[in-house]
């Protein structure tokens, strides 16, 4: 129903996706149950497990609306769950260089490029972290699938900065564990269009899927919670460099909620409204264009190491290429 951010399903088999919609009406026999198990009953090829996680990441709808797999049906509700259509095809390992943060025996923390994508999906057969991941380490978590070898979260393919791996199952379980319970901390840069009045706000609106875009993501009456903080931390005279801490993990959480503000990323195409090709000052204009990526780093990763308990804190500086951006916006505005 649409494109995976955060939350993953757990897969039985490697697959591509195709899918498939099934339509069930809630009889009375069925009210009050709750959601996952009403789908597990009817789709008896497909485990509880991964139904649940295709209702967490909004595949499943009830009456046309996201719900929790926990939600208690109610006769003659409609619910539709997208199924994708498995079709087995092997994770090949990649001789792709990494850059490796952090490594020891249970976890590998890693800073990715933008234009890398974490996983195989719709689309992308290879060249994905997943890929670097089977070719530089042994073992790895198979919690995530065989697409998903020690994933624990995403970031989307332009996004650049810290992204956490998990080498055995217990390792994942508890970091994803933190990831639920909104114990990690997760801090961004982002460079947006416009002068940001607050120097520092907070944006609190649902998010959902968009309603008439279904593979894009909106801040909708209906949505699930969603809390973005953000600060200043530099200004330009037609833009704002802002830090930005998430609370949730929503899909596309930080572009949607910064688009909402009326001060969509720089470099984003799909939420940015084409605010990058109406930049008025022509030197500018061909700057921000040529950037060709989001302006969106994930600078900051802390979370509590789930073997030692200590609590562990990444810091990943700018890619060379947003700091040479930062540097050539300076001076193109100064002239």
């Amino acid at each position: 129903m649409r494109e995976r951010e955060a939350g993953f399903e757990t897969e039985t088999e490697a697959a591509e996706f195709d899918a498939e919609t099934r339509s069930f009406i809630v009889g009375e026999e069925d009210q009050g149950k709750r959601l996952d198990v009403f789908l597990a009953a009817r789709l008896a090829d497909w485990s509880r497990a991964r139904i649940k996680r295709l209702i967490e990441t909004g595949e499943a709808l009830v009456e046309g609306q996201e719900v929790k797999p926990a939600y208690r049906l109610r006769a003659g509700e409609r619910v539709e769950i997208e199924l994708p259509e498995v079709r087995p095809v092997d994770l090949q390992p990649e001789e792709i260089p990494l850059d490796i943060v952090y490594e020891d025996d249970a976890l590998v923390v890693i800073n990715k490029p933008a234009g890398l994508v974490v996983h195989p999906g719709a689309g992308v057969r290879s060249g994905t972290l997943a890929n670097a991941l089977a070719y530089h380490f042994a073992q790895l978590s198979a919690r995530g699938g065989p697409l998903r070898p020690g994933i624990v979260h995403r970031l989307d393919r332009e996004t650049s900065g810290l992204i956490v791996v998990a080498k055995n199952e217990t390792v994942h379980e508890k970091l994803a564990e933190q990831f639920q319970s909104r114990e990690v901390f997760k801090s961004y840069v982002a460079l947006v269009h416009g002068h940001v009045a607050e120097e520092s706000g907070r944006i609190s609106e649902p998010i959902g899927r968009h309603p008439s875009k279904r593979t894009r993501m909106a801040v909708v009456r209906d949505g699930r919670s969603a809390l973005t903080l953000y600060r200043v931390r530099r200004r330009f005279k037609r833009f704002t460099l802002l830090d930005v801490v998430i609370k949730t993990g929503r899909t596309h959480q930080i572009r949607v909620h910064l688009a909402w503000l009326k001060h969509p990323v720089v470099g984003d195409s799909e939420y940015g409204q084409g605010r990058d090709r109406t930049v008025p000052d022509l030197r500018l204009r061909a700057l921000v264009v040529g950037l060709r990526r989001h302006f969106l780093h994930a600078e900051r990763l802390g979370f509590v190491h789930p073997r030692t308990g200590e609590r562990m804190e990444f810091v990943a500086p700018l890619p060379a290429e947003l700091e040479k951006f930062l540097t050539d916006l300076a001076r193109v505005e100064s002239e």
